[in-house]
């Protein structure tokens, strides 16, 4: 693909991944991603803003066969599909300089071997000149290592966001037209790596919240030519309540915990209570992450294998606690044969996330009257907690 004009002397560079499906050899990529790269012109020096995966590097030296001199190439983060390209690049302009903070040299010394005397390091706020063009430099750490930080062109009111409002979405629109498939492809991205960092991204959101945005170039995925569509729905996805969601990940084996989950979803939408649940062998974790993001409840279902929670579960809890999601509350359903230990353990992998747990309903094979009962009782519970906790008290009825 060419270059791509957004505005005089700013392009977008880099390359459409229509057909990769993993990332980190650990994160569904259900639609493609895209990795971009910006080339701003000014009257006196020229940048590069961010380079491509290493697998796409040819792509890029392509577009910049027409670049007769790069002055800077910034690293806004040291991550391989930003930074891999970063040496073939400096190989084919030997007088740029790369520009990042000093963390990032750090680790681009130790992950790709970068000479140190390539380097120029910037502190926070800090600008450099490009003539009638001024890069501000502005760190932003855990979005989402600890060296990252982000670029504001302030004369075009443009933020080079790197990581930050991205998403791993392979399209042609250069641009977000389409609002739903750019959220939840965003929204997914965030909770796969961002998540856990919740806390401290909602203090590099007030760090930007003075700046004049027209434009966010992320990354990965399309350009936000309506920067408060996506900084509407990190502001939400940070700080905003729990919703009246419970989220109920499962496994069922011979059909015990399978009968328990569905008449448990059943007594929960009696009540109002929204139930976002996920079979566990057939689920894609990443619309798992995504739906952590707002449920006030975690309740996994879980039967006994030998003295343990079924491994899938294990897992899905390992993924929770991982994520650190704002959630308030958790419990365990399900079925076992002759014993064991499966509520100790669940709840100890929980414990990081200092859930209220509430009262765990397991069976000894199929599930009886009284077991029924016990489903509906948790479900009383939590359709209370949430008229207290989600936003305005608000139980759908």
């Amino acid at each position: 693909m060419e270059p791509r004009k957004i505005r005089e002397g700013i392009f977008w560079m880099g390359a459409v991944d229509w057909d990769r499906r993993l990332f980190d050899s650990l994160i569904p990529l259900p639609d493609g991603t895209s990795y971009n790269a910006y080339l701003v012109q000014g009257k006196e020096k020229t940048v590069l803003l961010d380079t491509v995966d290493p697998t796409m590097t040819d792509k890029l030296l392509t577009q910049l066969e027409s670049v007769r001199k790069l002055d800077y190439l910034v690293a806004h983060h040291a991550e391989q599909d930003h930074a891999g390209s970063i040496p073939h690049v400096l190989q084919k302009y030997p007088d740029a300089k790369l520009v990042t903070t000093p963390k990032g040299k750090e680790f681009l010394v130790e992950l790709l071997h970068i000479p140190p005397e390539r380097f120029i390091t910037v502190s926070d706020r800090e600008t450099i000149s490009l003539g009638g063009k001024t890069l501000e430099f502005i760190y932003t750490p855990w979005v989402h290592w600890p060296e990252t930080m982000v670029t504001y062109l302030r004369e075009e009111k443009i933020l080079f966001s790197c990581d930050f409002f991205g998403s791993h979405l392979a399209t042609t629109d250069l641009y977000a037209v389409d609002k739903a498939r750019t959220y939840r492809a965003a929204k997914r991205y965030f909770a796969e790596i961002m998540m856990p960092f919740s806390k401290i991204i909602e203090k590099n959101l007030e760090k930007l919240k003075d700046l004049q945005i027209d434009i966010i170039a992320p990354s990965h995925g399309p350009i936000h030519n309506d920067p408060s569509f996506i900084i509407t729905a990190y502001r939400d996805w940070v700080s905003g309540a729990p919703k009246n969601i419970v989220l109920l990940p499962y496994i069922s084996m011979h059909g015990s915990t399978r009968k328990m989950v569905d008449y448990f979803t059943g007594a929960l939408v009696e009540r109002g209570v929204s139930v976002q649940r996920f079979d566990l062998t057939v689920t894609d974790l990443g619309e798992l992450a995504a739906s952590l993001i707002d449920a006030a409840t975690i309740v996994l279902g879980a039967p006994t294998v030998l003295a343990g929670a079924h491994p899938a579960v294990i897992h899905a809890a390992h993924l929770a606690a991982a994520l650190r999601p704002k959630a308030k509350f958790a419990s365990i359903i399900g079925s076992y044969g002759w014993g064991g230990k499966t509520l100790e353990q669940l709840a100890s992998i929980l414990s990081p996330l200092k859930l209220e747990i509430l009262q765990p309903v397991l069976c000894k094979g199929l599930p009886r009257e009284a077991d029924f009962k016990a489903l509906d009782n948790l479900a009383d519970t939590i359709a209370q907690k949430h008229r207290s906790t989600t936003p305005a008290g608000v139980v759908n009825v």
